[in-house]
C-alpha cells in the first residue's frame, strides 16, 4: 500500500482549461508544495505523465525506492498523477519513478515544475517553499512608464557566472551579486540588465541554454529568494531586469523533459520537427495544448513570482521555420505548402497576448534573425506581438565595416546606410551581445583596425553611432571598459584593464551615453518611428562621413550627429542644418577624458549658406574616428 494520501489542487474547471491548453497558473497546481493536510504537514505532489502505468515520488526520504510512495492517477483522462505525501517537507530531494505503458519502459525524471534543483552536476529536484518581503513598490507602481518604447532602453547582457568571481575563481551568489553588480550597473547608468538563462541548467559550457529546470533559478548561486533579493536590488536602484528564455529546444538529459513518460510528451514526435541538429536538442511541440500551457505558464511564472520586467526570447527564427537549419529532404511543409512552422506561430502569438495581457508593464524581445514580417507588431495587426526585435543584420552589416582599414571605408558606405531603409519597419534594439565575442570572432575592440589608438577611438565610434541610431541598445559585459580578449563563461572578466587610461576611459565613454541618451528625449522618444530621424548627408562616401538629425516630439529637443570614420580630421567641413541660431557641443568621443586628443569643446553659428538642402549651415572640424553630438 502506498504511503500518499488523495488530494488534490485541481477543480474541474483547472482541467478543462490544461487540456485546451488556456491554463497559464499551472505552476500553482502541477509540481511539489508544502502544505498541511488535515493538520498534519507534508507535501502535494502532481505530474503529467499520461502514457505512465504508474508514478512514484522517490527521494532521500525512502532510499530513492519506487513503490512505496505511488501516486494517484485522476479519473478525468488529464493524464495528472497527484497526491500527498505526509512528513515530507522544504529541503527534501526527489524525482519522478515513471513506469511507462509504452513496453515497460522505465525513466527517473526531475520535476518539470520544481521551484528549486540540486547544484549541478547533481540533478533531483528539491521540496522548496521560501518567503521572500518585496521592497520594490515605487518600481513596480511606475514600471509601466519607465519600460514603454518610447522610454530609453539601454542593456547590460550579463552572464552571471562570469561577471566577476572571487579570488579562488569560485562563483559570486545572487546576494554578493545583489550588492556588486547593482552599484556597478547604477554606476555606468544603464536602464535595464539581461541575465543570459538563470534557470537551471546541467552544462556549464550551454552558457545556460539547455534548460532542465524551466521554473528554478540555477542553484549555481544561490537559492529563490536570494534571487528575489537581486532582482529586488536592482529595481530598488531604478534598474529594469530581462531574463533570456528559451522555449525553442531543451537538452536530451536523461532527467529532463525528453521522453519524459516514456512517449514524447514535450518534445514533438516527428523528429524533422521534433530535434534540432544544430544543438543537439529536442523541440517543443508547440502543437499540444499541454505543453503551450507549461511553456505560457513559465512564462508568466517569472513575471509573476520574480517581478521580471521582460523576457528576451532565444532563437525565435528557429522556431518560425520548418526548415531551418535543414537540408531538403529533412523537413516537411506546412498545409500551405510552405516552410512556416504554423503551430509555433501560433503559440508564440498566444504566449505575447497572455503575457501583455496579465503584465502589461512589461516587454518581450525576439531575438530573430530572419526577415519574418511583422515580428514586433500587435497580434490583431498580424504580428507575432513582441515589444521589439533584436536588428541581427545592423549588427552584422556594422561589424563587417568597421573590420574593415579605414581607407577602404569609402567604398563600403552603404554598410552603415542601408540598414535605415529598414530600421522602421520593427521596433529594433541594437545588439552586441555574447555570440559576437566567442568562438575565435575576437573582443569588439580587437576586430577594429589600427594601432592601439585608432582601435580604441574606433570603438569609441562605433559606441557613439550606435546610441545615436534609432532603436535600444544592448551592450554584452566587457565590452563597456573594451574587454580586450574574447569571453570565457568559465572565468571573471578582465577587470584590471580598467586601471588602464584607453579602458577606463571607454567606461567614462559608456556612462556618458548612457546620460545623453537618458536626458535627451530626441535619442528615444520617437527611437521606432520614422519621424524621429533625419538625413542630413549619407552620401559623403569619399571622406567616410555620415550626418544626421534626431528628432524628439519637441523641436527644441532636435539634435544633430555628425561622425567621421576616418582617422584623417576633416577641418572646416560644412553641414546643413535645419535651424538658424547657436549649436553646442552635447558629446566628443575624441575627448581626453575618453582616452582621446582632446578635440576643443564646439559652439557654433549658423551661417546663412545653403548646404545640404537647407538654408542655414555650419562649419566644423571632425575629429579623427571621431563622432560629435550637437544641439
Amino acid at each position: 500500500m502506498s504511503d500518499v494520501i488523495v488530494h488534490s489542487l485541481f477543480s474541474d474547471f483547472d482541467i478543462e482549461l490544461f487540456k485546451a491548453g488556456k491554463h497559464f497558473k499551472l505552476y500553482e497546481k502541477l509540481g511539489s508544495h508544502p502544505m498541511e493536510l488535515n493538520g498534519q504537514k507534508g507535501t502535494y505532489f502532481a505530474v503529467w505523465a499520461p502514457t505512465a502505468k504508474s508514478v512514484s515520488v522517490v527521494g532521500d526520504f525512502n532510499n530513492w525506492q519506487g513503490k512505496s510512495h505511488e501516486l494517484y492517477v485522476r479519473w478525468d483522462a488529464s493524464g495528472i498523477w497527484e497526491g500527498f505525501i505526509p512528513d515530507i517537507g522544504p529541503g527534501t530531494l526527489y524525482k519522478y519513478n515513471i513506469i511507462s505503458n509504452n513496453f515497460g519502459i522505465v525513466t527517473e525524471k526531475a520535476d518539470p515544475y520544481a521551484r528549486l534543483c540540486e547544484q549541478p552536476p547533481k540533478t533531483a529536484s528539491v521540496v522548496w517553499e521560501g518567503e521572500y518581503a518585496w521592497n520594490d513598490g515605487n518600481w513596480m507602481d511606475s514600471r509601466e512608464g519607465k519600460n514603454a518604447l518610447d522610454k530609453p532602453y539601454s542593456v547590460y547582457e550579463v552572464h552571471l557566472g562570469s561577471w566577476k568571481r572571487d579570488k579562488n575563481n569560485e562563483f559570486l551568489g545572487y546576494k554578493e551579486l545583489a550588492e556588486e553588480l547593482v552599484a556597478y550597473v547604477k554606476e555606468m547608468g544603464f536602464t535595464h540588465v539581461e541575465f543570459m538563462p538563470i534557470m537551471e541548467f546541467p552544462y556549464d559550457p550551454s552558457w545556460g541554454y539547455q534548460l532542465t529546470g524551466y521554473f528554478a533559478p540555477s542553484s549555481r548561486f544561490g537559492s529563490p529568494e536570494e534571487f528575489k533579493l537581486l532582482v529586488d536590488k536592482l529595481h530598488q536602484a531604478d534598474i529594469g531586469v530581462i531574463l533570456d528564455w528559451v522555449p525553442s529546444h531543451f537538452p536530451e538529459d536523461a532527467h529532463g523533459l525528453g521522453f519524459f513518460d516514456g512517449s514524447h510528451l514535450y518534445e514533438h514526435p516527428d523528429r524533422r520537427k521534433g530535434y534540432h541538429p544544430d544543438w543537439k536538442s529536442l523541440i517543443f511541440n508547440y502543437g499540444r495544448n499541454e505543453v503551450r500551457a507549461f511553456l505560457i505558464s513559465n512564462a508568466l511564472f517569472w513575471l509573476d513570482q520574480f517581478h521580471i520586467d521582460g523576457l528576451r526570447v532565444d532563437a525565435v527564427a528557429s522556431m518560425l521555420y520548418l526548415d531551418y537549419s535543414r537540408e531538403e529532404g529533412e523537413w516537411e511543409p506546412n498545409i500551405y505548402g510552405n516552410n512556416e512552422n504554423l503551430e509555433a506561430i501560433s503559440f508564440i502569438r498566444e504566449m505575447n497576448e497572455t503575457v501583455y495581457g496579465n503584465f502589461p508593464g512589461v516587454q518581450t524581445i525576439a531575438e530573430e534573425s530572419t526577415a519574418f514580417s511583422m515580428v514586433s507588431k500587435p497580434v490583431n495587426m498580424g504580428g507575432l506581438g513582441f515589444g521589439m526585435k533584436w536588428m541581427m543584420g545592423w549588427m552584422h552589416d556594422t561589424l563587417e565595416y568597421f573590420k574593415k582599414e579605414p581607407i577602404y571605408r569609402k567604398h563600403h558606405q552603404n554598410d552603415l546606410t542601408f540598414s535605415m531603409t529598414y530600421a522602421f519597419t520593427e521596433n529594433f534594439m541594437l545588439p552586441f551581445s555574447h555570440d559576437e565575442v566567442v568562438y575565435g570572432k575576437k573582443s569588439l575592440l580587437y576586430k577594429m583596425p589600427g594601432d592601439e589608438w585608432q582601435r580604441f577611438a574606433n570603438l569609441r565610434l562605433l559606441y557613439g553611432y550606435m546610441f545615436t541610431h534609432p532603436g535600444t541598445n544592448l551592450i554584452f559585459m566587457g565590452g563597456e571598459f573594451g574587454q580586450s580578449s574574447e569571453w570565457n563563461y568559465n572565468q571573471s572578466l578582465d577587470w584590471h584593464l580598467t586601471q588602464y587610461d584607453f579602458h577606463s576611459g571607454i567606461q567614462e565613454l559608456i556612462k556618458d551615453l548612457n546620460s545623453i541618451y537618458k536626458s535627451h528625449p530626441a535619442l528615444y522618444e520617437k527611437q521606432f518611428s520614422s519621424e524621429g530621424f533625419q538625413w542630413i548627408d549619407y552620401g559623403d562616401a569619399d571622406n567616410s562621413v555620415l550626418t544626421y538629425i534626431r528628432k524628439g516630439f519637441n523641436r527644441e529637443d532636435d539634435l544633430i550627429v555628425v561622425a567621421n570614420f576616418t582617422p584623417v580630421p576633416r577641418e572646416k567641413y560644412r553641414i546643413g542644418v535645419p535651424k538658424t541660431g547657436d549649436l553646442h557641443q552635447v558629446f566628443n568621443s575624441d575627448a581626453k577624458k575618453y582616452g582621446g586628443a582632446g578635440s576643443a569643446d564646439i559652439t557654433v553659428s549658423t551661417e546663412k549658406e545653403a548646404w545640404h538642402g537647407f538654408e542655414d549651415s555650419i562649419e566644423i572640424t571632425i575629429p579623427p574616428l571621431g563622432i560629435i553630438i550637437l544641439k
